[in-house]
């Protein structure tokens, strides 16, 4: 595939309501567009480092520096590109920065997939046809507007929720929606806000049989969490820990995990995603897609990627509506009775842009010619 030029554009787009996790409160995403241009198609791949560096390492800023001054060279130096998946190692000589490789490896991955006519899911292995959804609700000011909050969403449809969690905002709250909703499929994530001291707080919540409790400790930790699950029969989920098939290979060798959250944008990329995806399947640990706050490029990427046969839970791939007022691509992803959404078949991601409200949105941009 001879690529003929790169286009990065800057975005941003405000949340409908804000979103508050364990470390910061979002009203506002501001992300950036990878656009590959190669035998007449136009790839999209999308950037989703947050604002600030407290998920990790990356922002929109420094991700923006990475892929003009690093990512875009070593793939226009490599030269033409006969798959996506060599990217992962013209890469490999740049540490981290997996929300960047993501974006420029995302877009070659939808470009491919238009080239050779066939949808991105198939490409690598799809089984679904449809991929459950479930909802994440951020930190909510009180056990019973958390309460309502859940309420409405079940009304909508969702199966699977998911709460956010730090101390003094965790224990009440659980047992809220335990009173008022029964034995519902419920999860917690801390985003790393706990320690090893808090363990008799995990120990107090096993009761509430919860589907898994996600990143409970540091975010570069896999030791601490291997403690707490042989502690705690709640099946733990690593999220943040987790950032290449490495950390994977580490994790599931310690037991510090049940379960792996799977984010394209956090490991770099569907190359390193779905290594990770046949790693944890050989070893039968089940995965799911994990979501940034995702616009309409990743949420796509993340729809083709949960069609893989170990992705087994719900995902946190909401419909169009969930966040954003408007959705700069078409179809809208829209939630069926089933609480999933339907996987495209159209090549590559499956998704058209709409111009106007891409432009709309879109604040800057640079072209790299090949």
């Amino acid at each position: 595939m001879k690529i003929d030029k790169i286009v990065l554009r800057k975005m941003k787009m405000a949340l409908k309501t804000p979103f508050t996790t364990s470390f910061a409160t979002q009203t506002e995403k501001h992300f950036s567009i990878a656009e590959v241009h190669a035998g007449g198609q136009i790839g999209y791949g999308d950037c989703s480092a947050i604002s600030l560096p407290f998920y990790n390492e990356e922002t929109n800023v420094t991700a923006w520096h990475i892929m003009r001054d690093f990512l875009i060279p070593m793939i226009k130096q490599a030269g033409d590109i006969d798959h996506p998946s060599q990217v992962r190692d013209i890469f490999a000589p740049v540490k981290r920065n997996n929300c960047a490789k993501a974006a420029i490896e995302g877009g070659i991955w939808d470009a491919y997939a238009k080239i050779k006519g066939v949808p991105l899911h198939q490409l690598l292995g799809g089984v679904r046809d449809k991929v459950e959804a479930g909802v994440s609700i951020g930190i909510q000011e009180t056990p019973d507007k958390l309460v309502s909050v859940v309420d409405n969403f079940l009304n909508e449809g969702y199966k699977r929720i998911k709460i956010k969690i730090k101390p003094g905002k965790d224990y009440d709250y659980i047992l809220a929606l335990r009173q008022a909703f029964g034995d519902i499929t419920l999860m917690v994530d801390a985003n790393s806000a706990y320690t090893l001291d808090d363990i008799d707080f995990f120990k107090r919540i096993d009761p509430f049989n919860l589907l898994m409790i996600e990143q409970p400790l540091a975010h570069d930790d896999i030791i601490d969490h291997r403690k707490l699950q042989a502690a705690v029969n709640t099946p733990i989920c690593l999220d943040e820990s987790i950032a290449s098939v490495e950390d994977v290979r580490k994790a599931i060798e310690l037991g510090s995990a049940k379960i792996i959250n799977i984010k394209v944008a956090r490991v770099g990329g569907i190359t390193e995603t779905k290594l990770i995806h046949d790693y944890c399947q050989a070893h039968n640990i089940p995965v799911w897609c994990g979501g940034m706050l995702d616009t309409a490029v990743g949420k796509a990427h993340n729809i083709a990627v949960s069609t893989l046969p170990n992705f087994i839970y719900a995902h946190d791939i909401p419909p169009s509506s969930r966040y954003w007022h408007e959705d700069f691509m078409l179809p809208f992803v829209e939630l069926d009775k089933d609480s999933c959404v339907a996987v495209p078949n159209k090549p590559g991601i499956g998704f058209e842009i709409n111009p106007e409200l891409y432009d709309k949105y879109c604040y800057g941009q640079e072209t790299f010619l090949f």
